[in-house]
């Protein structure tokens, strides 16, 4: 009697061994073990390793190399860089095709809303395309202040200042009010800008376990009194993972050790809350409970750039000092406009938030419901599917586009190789039927890989 082999059990070792390779090869490039030989050196000429003087030897761009290389083999194409024919919402179109979307910020529709796209071409109109100059010199327009105005008021606090860049906000605003003397302590999971904005400012910099507001307070227990100025950075929803913090007993661990308190609501301003206000709204909180509010604009107010709000000391400060600020042009007004006006419709139209966030939890129930692992998220807009391994969350993407689908894998090393997921990111515009018949794919398609 002949026995069978058990259908895929080749397939599946060989991808196991390929992704351990891929793995190795990964760390040894990010330790820079792979060194090129000496190449000849000609009279006279100076002695140089050539991956010092080469960007095709840069660890970073072998790291990529690497990576396709890996994909290649196991014969997964490249998830990234898919050119959308129109605006990308709820759906999109991509080489013609519709697909239902979850793999933009869109969360309440704005982006390719009439009225707020009307009000990036009156900007044009008054303005035009650009301000041509650094704000603090002659780049100032009115709409500029009736938006850091607007940020102002929606957040109860003095003033607002808005960065062509929500990267560049945090960078440039964590790096110029903190140095060498002072201690920024962050969430482990916190997005890289806060991590580049501590590089830049010489400050000593410690992460604390997510979310953990107890570890944080042991921390500065034991390190406050050694550093002058100390600043806790959080996030309002943590864009990987779709979670939050419990705000309220942070800010009393900042009021006990006198530190300043930053929130990222790059993900939260817009989705959390009754009104979509962002975690302060969620909690009942008072503006001046947190020291630096940080939004962006390029995701609930369909715009592209950063704020900061806060007291007037701080934000006369940012203008007139921080370099990312002072040295940069200021904001198209066409940027301004939509983003004014994508806010103004916000609090005028409640029931984009309450849309979001009931689609959000529809999709939640759904997907714990079928067994998928959706980690610590809430449903407020961000829910991963944990699958566990970068190979498994790439093709899982694959064979979900290829039925319609548009969502994004986050592969090692951007999160730990266990943690490798979809991320689905839900917009108001996103319907009861087109959720039940995603998570019906992710559940069967999951179970098939």
């Amino acid at each position: 009697m002949t026995r069978k082999g058990l259908p895929g059990l080749t397939a599946q070792i060989k991808d196991k061994l390929i992704q351990q390779a891929l793995e190795r090869r990964l760390r040894q490039a990010e330790q820079g073990s792979s060194v090129a030989a000496p190449a000849p050196v000609a009279a006279g000429e100076v002695q140089i390793a050539e991956q010092h003087y080469s960007f095709r030897l840069h660890p970073g761009y072998q790291q990529i190399r690497i990576i396709n290389d890996g994909a290649a083999r196991l014969g997964i194409g490249s998830p990234f860089f898919k050119l959308h024919d129109g605006i990308a919402g709820a759906v999109t179109r991509i080489a013609g095709r519709e697909y239902v979307n979850y793999s933009s910020y869109n969360y309440l529709g704005m982006s390719g809303n009439a009225e707020v796209a009307d009000a990036a071409k009156a900007a044009i109109d008054q303005y035009g395309t650009s301000v041509s100059a650094s704000r603090l010199v002659s780049g100032e327009r009115p709409i500029h202040r009736q938006l850091e105005q607007e940020i102002a008021r929606v957040y109860g606090v003095d003033d607002a200042i808005t960065f062509v860049s929500g990267h560049a906000a945090n960078v440039t605003t964590i790096g110029h009010l903190f140095g060498p003397k002072d201690l920024v302590l962050h969430d482990e999971l916190i997005h890289n800008s806060v991590v580049q904005g501590i590089l830049l400012s010489g400050a000593r910099r410690l992460s604390f376990a997510h979310n953990d507001w107890a570890a944080l307070d042991q921390i500065l227990a034991e390190q406050r009194h050694q550093f002058e100025r100390v600043l806790v950075v959080l996030e309002g929803i943590y864009s990987m993972d779709g979670d939050f913090p419990d705000l309220p007993k942070f800010i009393e661990v900042k009021r006990r050790h006198k530190v300043f308190l930053m929130v990222d609501e790059a993900h939260s301003f817009g989705v959390m809350g009754k009104t979509g206000l962002g975690i302060r709204e969620h909690f009942g909180l008072a503006g001046g409970d947190v020291d630096i509010w940080m939004g962006t604009l390029s995701k609930a107010l369909a715009g592209c750039g950063g704020y900061i709000a806060g007291e007037t000391a701080l934000i006369e400060h940012l203008k007139f000092l921080a370099p990312g600020f002072l040295y940069s042009v200021g904001m198209p007004p066409p940027v301004a406009g939509a983003s004014l006006a994508a806010l103004k419709i916000m609090l005028a139209q409640p029931e984009r938030v309450t849309a979001l966030q009931q689609r959000g939890r529809f999709f939640l129930e759904q997907a714990r419901a079928g067994g998928i692992d959706t980690g610590t998220s809430t449903g407020l807009a961000v829910i991963p599917a944990i699958v566990g391994s970068s190979v498994k969350a790439a093709r899982l993407s694959a064979v979900l586009f290829e039925r319609g689908i548009n969502v994004q894998p986050i592969l090692y090393p951007a999160v730990p190789e266990k943690s490798a997921r979809l991320r689905f990111f839900v917009s108001c515009e996103h319907t009861e039927a087109q959720i039940r018949a995603t998570v019906e794919a992710l559940v069967e398609e999951s179970r098939r890989l």
